[in-house]
């Protein structure tokens, strides 16, 4: 006789504003070099998300926002050596 499979656990859910930064982690939109980059910080935002909590979270994940930002406009238009 089998026993029902126990249910998943529900996805955690975030503060809202925690929620806002994080949809701009995002990188399916970019073209494969560039969303290469952006895929590392998605990964370390998520990563935060799931293990801390609070106002300083939204206040790192918006710098971490600032920061891919920035890598991928560096990504986008090298400068010449």
């Amino acid at each position: 006789m089998t026993t029902p499979a126990e249910p998943a656990a529900p996805a955690p859910q975030h503060h809202p504003a925690v929620a806002e930064v994080l949809r701009h982690f995002s990188f399916d939109h970019l073209p494969e070099h560039l969303a290469a980059i952006s895929k590392k910080v998605h990964d370390l935002a998520h990563e935060m998300a799931e293990k801390l909590d609070g106002p300083m979270l939204t206040t790192g994940l918006h710098k971490l926002l600032e920061a891919k930002d920035a890598f991928v406009r560096a990504a986008a238009h090298p400068q010449q050596k």
